[in-house]
């Protein structure tokens, strides 16, 4: 019985910490890439709503987003999903819809723009 309370404990502490670990591997990508000054607030607010909630990103903040970087965005949505306020979201689901909305804010910015 003993043993089990143990292992038990152990399996705790190695699951605590590997989420300790991402948060501070992905709190470092962060701050080595500045990630949290290259967007405003309001393109923030809309990358975030058309993720995280319903909503569409404006070709402005599509800009702002593809300037951001896959690598900022990819660990700023993960960062957000390890936040205990979004536990009951389904991270799949989430993450599909990160590599949408940058994927379609991609081919907007690649695109040329239509002859006037």
């Amino acid at each position: 019985m003993a043993s089990r309370n143990v292992y038990s404990v152990l399996v705790v502490l190695f699951l605590t910490c590997g989420v300790v670990m991402a948060t501070k591997e992905n709190d470092q990508i962060i701050k080595e890439n500045n990630c949290e000054t290259k967007m405003g607030l309001p393109c923030v607010l809309e990358a975030f709503t058309s993720i995280f909630n319903t909503g569409s990103i404006s070709n402005k903040c599509c800009g702002e987003l593809v300037v951001l970087g896959k690598v900022c965005h990819s660990v700023l949505v993960k960062r957000t999903l390890e936040n205990p306020l979004f536990k009951d979201l389904n991270p799949a689901t989430i993450i599909a819809k990160s590599i949408q909305t940058w994927n379609n804010c991609l081919a907007l910015i690649d695109s040329p723009s239509p002859s006037t």
